[in-house]
C-alpha cells in the first residue's frame, strides 16, 4: 500500500477502517502497560482516531499520532470542535491542540528524537494496513525509534488472506512474534468476531472467520 493509495482513500472519504467509537481494547488494556499518567502515547497512522481523545481526556496528558493524509489531521480537530495550531517541524506538518499533536507526514520519516518522550504505543490500525515486505520494515523501524522498553498495545485481525484483499491485511500471531521477536509477546485477548454486526463488510467480500488478537509488547 503507497501513499497514493491512503491519500486517496481519504480524499474520496472511503474510510470504512475509521471506527467511530473509542476502542474497547484501549480502554480494557492500556492500564497494563504500567505507564505513567504523565508520559506521552505515540499512535502509529492515527487517521482521525477517537481513541486520541481518550488517551488525552482520560489518560495522558500528551499524545502524539503520525498520519500522511492531512484531511484526516485536519478533521480530527475540526470533530473534536478545536482549532490546532499548524506549523512545520522538518519534514512534517504539526497540528496541536489540547495535548494531542499529529505530524502529518510518512512515519518513515520519523526519527528517534521525535518521539523520545513516548512512554507507551497503542496500534489498531498501522500494522495491519501494511502488505508483507512493509509490515517488516515498520516493525523494525517502529522499534528503533520509540525509546528503549516502551510497551506496545497491538491489535490483529486473522483470517484466511485467500478469501479477501487486504486491508485490513490478516497479521497472525506467529508473525507478530517474529516481528517483534527482541521483545516479549503476550496476547492478552483472542475474540472470534465473525458474526458481529458491524464486521459484516467482511463477511460480504468472502471472509468465513475473523479473529481480532490482542497483544502486549514489551
Amino acid at each position: 500500500m503507497n501513499t497514493d493509495f491512503w491519500l486517496a482513500r481519504w480524499a474520496k472519504n472511503e474510510i470504512g477502517f475509521h471506527q467511530r467509537s473509542i476502542n474497547p481494547y484501549l480502554v480494557k488494556y492500556w492500564s497494563t502497560l504500567g505507564v505513567e499518567r504523565s508520559g506521552r502515547a505515540f499512535v502509529p497512522l492515527c487517521g482521525k482516531t477517537l481513541d486520541m481523545r481518550w488517551l488525552s481526556e482520560s489518560y495522558h496528558q500528551s499524545v502524539l499520532g503520525v498520519e500522511i493524509a492531512r484531511n484526516a489531521c485536519a478533521d480530527f480537530f475540526a470533530e473534536w470542535e478545536v482549532t490546532p495550531e499548524i506549523s512545520n517541524v522538518e519534514s512534517f506538518e504539526r497540528f496541536s491542540a489540547r495535548g494531542v499533536e499529529i505530524l502529518c507526514g510518512d512515519f518513515f520519516d520519523l526519527r528517534a528524537h521525535h518521539l523520545s518522550a513516548v512512554t507507551g504505543v497503542f496500534d489498531r490500525a498501522a500494522l495491519i494496513a501494511l502488505p508483507p515486505p512493509l509490515r517488516a520494515r515498520y516493525a523494525e523501524h517502529l522499534q528503533r525509534i520509540i525509546p528503549r522498553g516502551v510497551p506496545i498495545v497491538l491489535i490483529a485481525p486473522e483470517y484466511a488472506q485467500h478469501e479477501m484483499n487486504g486491508p485490513p491485511f490478516a497479521v497472525s500471531e506467529a508473525e507478530i512474534r517474529e516481528l517483534f521477536a527482541q521483545r516479549r509477546v503476550d496476547v492478552l485477548e483472542t475474540i472470534d468476531i465473525t458474526a458481529q454486526a458491524d464486521n459484516a463488510r467482511f463477511r460480504e467480500r468472502g471472509v468465513t472467520r475473523l479473529v481480532e488478537r490482542v497483544c502486549k509488547i514489551e
